[in-house]
């Protein structure tokens, strides 16, 4: 399905691609001398998202409803919920917006967006955020991975919503059996996962391991934290430093520290074997906290991933996005910086358990009080994103499990895993 989304989104660029490039400057010189003025109309904006469920359906109307009982200026925006339908939402916004029936505002992720810049259907939110009040509340480097999505460095086009940080979540009742504390530096951590690795029943079999490796698809996200953990990098997965972070991931599995099945686990094998006990940590973010609680009491906790010579945990996203056929784009920054820094960020974010981009927000009781919420905001300042490459799908869900795999069970070197990783995103 991921690769007939892709054919089709590249077939409709091919077709349509000069039409909307040849219209896109003269917007973009609009959209600045609007950004100057200041000025806004009383206007409707409509506005496309999706939903994971009812109650944030309902959520979301609730907010909507706010903003435009509150606003004075006018705005009223008219919500449209669309199902996300396994990705193919983006699909069907790309499919719109080149013919001619583009939204003003949606809900977005990261990985849609050079497709859309490159074809000129957003608009550059730079103006508006230069001269925007709130822009210090949110933090430099979330507005970076925003203008790194967009292949800038300077012209930004996705508006930060919320976020999911990934952090290491442990067992405190193993840790104390392992005569462990909470790791600060990465060295730490290797340390802890080896002394939680333990045969407490004197079998000779160990029965408990250190770490929950992932290493079927999705595990490229905790993989990453090992590689910037020795000063590596997902510009250089052939340095010596990124084979450094490669041969930890490897030692870990050949000297037992994780489960045998590591090589095939994903996402529900780690969930379950942390629940259990078999291992004292994994890597996930605020998604899985309230199971965790529910399942786990009081004998679970998190702590953001720490750093060694380098420092770096996966951000998942939702954004917004102002397109560039939007005649309101002054009136339609007003309700997604609502989103970004308002009512409805501290709203949405502490009705869905989102991690809030706004540091005002952060400071609240709900999420300073939320161990799970307070080690995602500590891992908000280095957290980053797999670099968006036409390669990237195919290198997520085909190429690092298997590559990785092979590097596990010995039948490929570090370097090798790293110079087929590094040959395969960039290619």
């Amino acid at each position: 399905m991921k690769k007939k989304w892709i054919a089709v989104l590249l077939a409709a660029t091919m077709v349509f691609g000069a039409t909307a490039c040849s219209s896109g400057n003269e917007e973009k010189k609009d959209s600045k001398k609007e950004a100057d003025s200041g000025e806004i109309e009383p206007c409707t904006i409509n506005f496309k998202y999706w939903a994971d469920n009812t109650e944030y359906s309902q959520l979301m109307q609730e907010i909507i409803e706010k903003f435009n009982k509150e606003n004075e200026k006018g705005i009223e925006v008219v919500g449209e919920e669309v199902p996300w339908d396994g990705g193919a939402y983006s699909e069907n916004l790309f499919n719109a917006c080149m013919g001619g029936g583009s939204p003003d505002v949606a809900t977005w992720k990261l990985t849609s967006t050079p497709l859309f810049v490159n074809n000129d259907l957003l608009t550059d939110l730079t103006p508006y955020i230069d001269k925007w009040e709130d822009k210090d509340d949110i933090p430099e480097n979330i507005y970076n991975i925003m203008k790194e999505a967009g292949g800038s460095e300077e012209e930004m086009y996705v508006m930060p919503w919320n976020v999911q940080v990934l952090y290491v979540y442990y067992r405190p009742s193993i840790f104390e059996k392992a005569g462990v504390e909470v790791p600060k530096t990465y060295d730490e951590f290797l340390e802890a996962i080896k002394k939680c690795t333990m045969d407490t029943d004197g079998d000779g079999e160990t029965d408990v391991y250190g770490f929950g490796m992932r290493g079927a698809k999705g595990g490229q996200e905790p993989w990453g934290s090992f590689i910037y953990g020795e000063g590596g990098d997902f510009e250089n997965l052939t340095s010596k430093e990124s084979v450094k972070g490669m041969q930890d991931f490897i030692d870990l599995y050949e000297n037992g520290y994780v489960p045998p099945t590591a090589v095939s686990d994903g996402f529900q094998e780690t969930v379950a074997n942390f629940q259990s006990g078999l291992t004292a940590m994994f890597i996930h973010h605020t998604g899985s906290s309230a199971n965790m609680e529910e399942v786990l009491g009081d004998d679970v906790a998190a702590f953001p991933f720490p750093a060694g010579e380098g420092q770096w945990t996966s951000m998942g996203d939702t954004e917004t996005v102002i397109f560039e056929s939007c005649e309101n784009k002054a009136a339609a920054f007003e309700w997604v910086s609502y989103l970004a820094t308002g009512e409805g960020q501290k709203m949405w974010c502490e009705g869905t358990g989102q991690v809030p981009v706004s540091q005002t927000v952060q400071q609240g009781e709900y999420f300073q009080n939320n161990k799970f919420m307070k080690a995602s905001i500590e891992g908000m300042d280095y957290a980053g994103i797999i670099p968006i490459k036409d390669t990237t799908t195919e290198w997520i869900s085909t190429v690092w499990p298997s590559t990785v795999g092979q590097a596990l069970t010995g039948e490929i070197s570090a370097k090798e895993c790293m110079e087929i990783l590094q040959e395969e995103l960039y290619k």
